[in-house]
């Protein structure tokens, strides 16, 4: 396929894509070489190596999921001219991406109920690598988040159709690859000590 091809609407659809992986693909590096500085740490002898994720991190997982699954429908009933679903499952992500922060919030409470601080005399430079961690992912969330306002207010304005969902495939995009970050990392975190 020849990409110099199309229509300008086409061409733009295209180069914003592009734009969106070249993105995405700099995040996983920057995920890569914090999870490379995790491991490489481990081999310090103040590195914990019994500590528990907080559950409030495991439920993070499942609500990532489950709002994945529910853009996925959104998706499809727009795909298929059904707007009340498609609002509807708008909405609920949107409301699961603000649960989730709260969860990663709850989860950090824990661990400072269990006695570890992201910096001073109670830190510990294990807690601190999850802080890191969580937190910079809670900020990409948080920019997914105002990706999906921007999709629900469009969506309210019916800028979207079956033939012209670039925005919303944009801000879908995105979202997904916040969930399986979240994934890899949890399942990072909570195997690798």
């Amino acid at each position: 396929m020849d990409l110099t091809q199309g229509t300008i609407q086409e061409k733009t659809g295209r180069a914003k894509k592009m734009m969106l992986w070249f993105g995405i693909i700099s995040l996983v590096m920057s995920f890569a070489g914090w999870t490379s500085a995790f491991v490489v740490s481990s081999t310090r002898p103040d590195w914990l190596s019994d500590f528990q994720m907080p559950e409030a991190f495991m439920m993070s997982v499942v609500i990532m999921l489950v709002s994945s699954v529910t853009l996925l429908v959104a998706k499809y009933a727009l795909k298929n001219n059904n707007r009340p679903l498609a609002t509807s499952m708008l909405l609920v992500t949107f409301a699961l991406g603000i649960i989730f922060i709260y969860n990663q919030f709850s989860g950090f409470r824990d661990i400072i109920n269990a006695g570890y601080n992201f910096t001073g005399p109670t830190s510990n430079v294990t807690m601190s690598y999850i802080y890191l961690i969580a937190i910079v992912h809670i900020l990409h969330v948080v920019v997914g988040l105002i990706c999906l306002l921007v999709v629900v207010i469009n969506h309210f304005r019916n800028k979207y159709t079956a033939e012209n969902m670039l925005g919303f495939e944009l801000a879908a995009t995105f979202w997904h690859f916040v969930d399986i970050l979240w994934l890899y990392l949890f399942f990072f975190l909570y195997f690798f000590k």
